[in-house]
């Protein structure tokens, strides 16, 4: 278009310059401005050209956010648990102790939780008798948790105990007329009292010798060795 502009203006020159020039200032006229014509066409080709090439702005680079790394956990240590100390088991027999004995006679009770509060009977060797007065400090009746003291050998006490099962709550859970038993209290519910006095020479023999409930089912718990001593 700007080249276009430019020839048409240098023909209208032309044609009102030729009437007051020579040939030979037209000449030097002519080529001056033909010459700075195309100077003119070049440059502005030019400066097309070199706009065209121009490389677009580059677009600034996207920012990468930086990688946040987690700081490491540690992991916090519970405190540990504190373990109460745990006694040793101690056996029934050996945690209630024996029975304290005066005047050749000594008292033991038992309760509604099916326990004798002794485990061992000493009876002194200067007594020719021995009284055994038994109380029963729990509530229950006799028929439901009665309670008695027996005296036998341990090898006879098993047989006892299986043989009075069947003589009945009113015969103390013991056979009529069973030798094998030394001596014995009746059975006994809360509340209430018994004794028993024996020889002390039927405990003298090789032994060894136990005391027990009769009542079924109770001389697993109830029952502790009894000697002289």
């Amino acid at each position: 278009m700007e080249t276009g502009n430019a020839a048409a203006n240098f023909h209208m020159l032309l044609a009102l310059l030729i009437p007051h020039y020579s040939p030979p200032q037209l000449e030097f006229f002519i080529m001056f401005n033909l010459r700075t014509t195309l100077l003119a066409t070049a440059c502005v080709l030019a400066l097309g050209a070199c706009s065209d090439k121009n490389p677009p702005a580059a677009e600034p680079a996207a920012t990468t956010p930086a990688a946040t790394e987690a700081a490491p956990v540690t992991p916090t240590a519970e405190p540990a648990a504190e373990t109460t100390p745990v006694a040793p088991a101690v056996a029934a027999s050996d945690a209630k102790g024996a029975a304290v004995v005066s005047d050749c006679a000594t008292t033991i009770d038992g309760s509604d939780a099916m326990q004798f509060n002794v485990s061992s009977i000493t009876v002194p060797s200067s007594c020719a008798q021995f009284t055994v007065n038994l109380t029963h400090s729990g509530q229950m009746p006799v028929a439901a948790m009665g309670h008695n003291v027996v005296i036998s050998t341990t090898a006879d006490m098993q047989g006892i105990l299986n043989e009075g099962m069947g003589a009945g709550v009113a015969s103390d859970y013991l056979k009529a007329g069973d030798t094998r038993i030394i001596a014995h209290t009746k059975l006994i519910g809360g509340g209430e009292k018994a004794s028993v006095t024996f020889d002390v020479g039927k405990i003298k023999g090789a032994g060894p010798y136990e005391f027990f409930c009769s009542f079924p089912g109770h001389s697993s718990m109830m029952k502790g060795t009894i000697s002289v001593g």
